[in-house]
């Protein structure tokens, strides 16, 4: 276990013999953090770069995880509309960058997100069924790992996104 900002963080090579709870959280977070420290160290012309045909860019990304977040922790959970959230309708429309995303903005909206999701899911079990997910219910066991998947994906595409921008 380390310390960030204050926080206790439970790293994967910890939890070996915990229960698939915190097995889950740990890693989850472990990604959250990951996607989120893509941007450390960029500036912001380097971080809104855009070196593939999609919308994606590397504070995209961090903009689309904090969707995607609001989307499984929030839309799921409470069952309010992504228009109540204020959220975008579509996943593809979540890495348009606003003039005024920065790098500490997004961060920081990220951040309070996952925190948001922390606090929403901390009185739940993993079999309790969520019922806002267009698909229609799901338990909360499938959505950490829809979201590890997810977040692991975006890791990868933030890796490479990095490499290429910092060896330019």
């Amino acid at each position: 276990m380390t310390k960030d900002g204050g926080a206790t963080v439970i790293l994967a090579e910890d939890i070996f013999n915990r229960p698939i709870r915190i097995q889950f959280e740990a890693f989850i977070d472990e990604h959250r953090r990951a996607l989120n420290g893509c941007l450390d160290g960029l500036t912001e012309e380097q971080a809104r770069r855009s070196l593939v045909p999609s919308r994606t860019t590397l504070l995209g990304l961090v903009k689309h995880a904090t969707f995607v977040e609001k989307v499984w922790f929030d839309e799921a959970i409470t069952c309010r509309s992504r228009a109540e959230i204020g959220i975008p309708a579509t996943p593809d429309e979540s890495f348009i960058l606003d003039e005024d995303d920065t790098i500490a903005s997004i961060q920081q909206a990220h951040r309070e997100a996952c925190e948001a999701s922390r606090q929403a899911t901390s009185s739940l079990e993993l079999d309790d069924m969520l019922n806002g997910n267009r698909r229609g219910p799901l338990p909360l066991r499938f959505v950490y790992l829809h979201m590890l998947r997810e977040l692991a994906q975006h890791c990868g595409h933030a890796d490479i996104l990095r490499e290429q921008i910092l060896s330019q």
